[in-house]
């Protein structure tokens, strides 16, 4: 009908002029004959030589071929739409039918079972905070299989930004429904604990209670209150000896591969690799163990620090009993006499029995393709605008959303920080907050309990890079600045408020050469086009609303040893 209408919008004024223009020749002809248009033979109207009576024809021809297409368009698509609209009622009416199918054919969780899902708790009663959907662990007996026949917010992915959107959109409404499809069979929980103070626990026990100690000693529950190609096609006894470490159970398999194996290899240099291999390493003290770590790049965390801290943070990682193997690309992994063999492309061979893949992740954007949403082709994820919606009625959060930083440019950031805010953004907006995003998230990484970082923007070491550093202290370490926050994980203790003072102190720098090797405490400012875009806070905790305020300015510093006295790092 909407195509009807469109049609007869067009030909209307058509029809419209060729009617007046056919009444004013008849009235033409009328006046020239010397008589009233009501006694003019019908003949003259058509035939006299000065009623133009030819064009007259020629338009009423014109007219009703005009309305007889019209016509016979407008059968058509009437005809065509009625056809649709069954074909749509057809296929609605069959929902139910394969709902109830589907539902019927899931069955009871085995062994066996494949990719059905399942619901572990019991159906939506008001008011129901949360709903886990999971994918069937091997193990494990779901409480009910009952699925919901509606859920007013559906979040993808049980991770922290997931977590942290739930609880946004509970503190807003209070009595909403909300449910989290997950593939993990785990509730959500916090991942850095994971390669943090979880390997440091002295509790025995701490796989299965997963409640572990702060560098502060206060005791938390860790769940919420190279080239991964070469690894996969290298077959099946490869694959059952390599430990992808992202999620609860790679923790609790690797804990049980380091008490039972002899040898242990890390692929990856950035910072999950590496505070592996430090945890690691300082276990290899009290057993036989060999731990190895491989990485493309010349030393550790070489692609976020600059050239001469990441040789520092290389040696402190030896110093921790792991054998280092930088400039390392794999070309092959293979499984021969109970060992894995890594062969890598300078021809280099090095032996274990276990490969643990510390590398990042491209984010799962299947989705894109059933949802029209976009994909961003330089960092990957889903491109959502300022309130993080993707389109109507999706929104993304956490590593999967590709947003735009009015300061940065667009970016796609993987830390828990970010999760966290733009989880319960994302949750807000859902309720119709219609908020932006504005924060600037940061993230830190610990190289145990005495060495560590807070970073904030575009840490990229093939940046230029200022650094200014200072003796350090007792207090200048992740577990003096635990006890001082009473919290490990930072970001939590790293409030939005931003720095009031713009003036630094006015007590002198002393000078500091970058040539040398001790890298006590400091400030890492990296740059682009003259102005600060990254700042790492090396060994210097609870400053970072000061480094968020430097990167909002996006102002040039002629001299960034005074900038850098904004965060008191030469004071005692």
């Amino acid at each position: 009908m909407l195509k009807c209408r469109n049609v007869w919008k067009k030909l209307a004024p058509l029809a419209r002029a060729s009617s007046t223009l056919c009444r004013q020749n008849v009235r033409r002809a009328g006046l020239n004959n010397g008589r009233l248009l009501a006694r003019l033979p019908v003949a003259h109207m058509s035939t006299g030589p000065g009623g133009g009576g030819r064009e007259n024809q020629l338009y009423v021809l014109l007219v009703g071929a005009a309305f007889l297409g019209g016509g016979a368009y407008a059968y058509h698509t009437v005809k065509r739409d009625q056809q649709r609209y069954q074909d749509r009622i057809a296929e609605i009416s069959s929902r139910a039918q394969r709902a109830a199918s589907d539902k019927a054919a899931i069955p009871v969780q085995s062994k066996a079972s494949g990719d059905c899902f399942f619901i572990l708790s019991v159906s939506f009663l008001p008011p129901l905070s949360l709903v886990f959907m999971q994918t069937p662990a091997v193990d494990s007996t779901p409480a009910s299989l009952k699925f919901p026949s509606h859920a007013p917010y559906l979040l993808i992915g049980g991770g922290t930004a997931s977590f942290a959107a739930a609880r946004s959109i509970r503190a807003r409404d209070p009595g909403a429904r909300v449910l989290i499809v997950t593939d993990e069979p785990d509730l959500p929980y916090m991942r850095p604990p994971l390669s943090k103070e979880l390997w440091f626990s002295d509790d025995p026990s701490v796989t299965e209670t997963l409640r572990f100690k702060q560098w502060n000693g206060k005791e938390r529950r860790y769940t919420f209150d190279l080239n991964l190609q070469v690894i996969e096609r290298a077959g099946e006894e490869v694959m059952k000896r390599t430990t992808l470490f992202r999620k609860i159970e790679d923790f609790k398999s690797l804990d049980k591969v380091s008490r039972n194996m002899k040898s242990i290899t890390i692929i990856g240099g950035g910072f999950l690799g590496s505070e592996l291999a430090c945890a690691l390493g300082r276990r290899s003290t009290e057993s036989d163990l060999e731990v190895i770590q491989m990485f493309p790049e010349k030393g550790n965390m070489g692609k976020v620090l600059p050239e001469y801290l990441s040789n520092w943070t290389t040696e402190k990682v030896k110093k921790e009993g792991v054998k280092i193997i930088s400039e390392a690309l794999v070309k092959s992994v293979t499984f021969k006499d109970d060992t894995l063999e890594i062969k890598l492309k300078d021809g280099r061979l090095v032996k274990t029995d276990h490969i643990v893949a510390a590398v990042g992740l491209e984010p799962n954007v299947d989705l894109a393709k059933s949802a029209g949403l976009e994909v961003d082709s330089d960092f990957g994820g889903y491109r959502v605008n300022a309130e993080l919606q993707a389109r109507s009625n999706i929104w993304v959060a956490g590593d999967a959303a590709c947003f735009y930083d009015i300061r940065l440019g667009r970016r796609r950031v993987e830390h828990h920080d970010h999760a966290v805010v733009s989880g319960r953004l994302a949750g807000e907006n859902m309720t119709g907050a219609s908020k932006p995003y504005w924060h600037q998230s940061m993230f830190w990484s610990d190289l145990g309990p005495d060495v560590g970082y807070e970073a904030i923007g575009i840490v990229d070491s093939s940046l230029p890079t200022v650094g200014v550093f200072a003796k350090a202290t007792a207090k200048d370490t992740p577990k003096a600045a635990t006890e001082q926050s009473g919290t490990g994980i930072r970001s939590e203790s790293e409030t939005e408020d931003t720095a009031t003072s713009t003036v630094a102190p006015s007590t002198p720098a002393p000078a500091v050469d970058q040539n040398r090797d001790d890298y006590g405490k400091g400030v890492i400012f990296y740059l682009r086009d003259k102005v600060v875009v990254g700042i790492i806070l090396w060994n210097v905790f609870n400053r970072m609303p000061i480094a968020r305020k430097i990167i909002k300015d996006g102002e040039e510093h002629a001299d960034l040893n005074e900038v850098a006295k904004l965060f008191n790092i030469h004071e005692d």
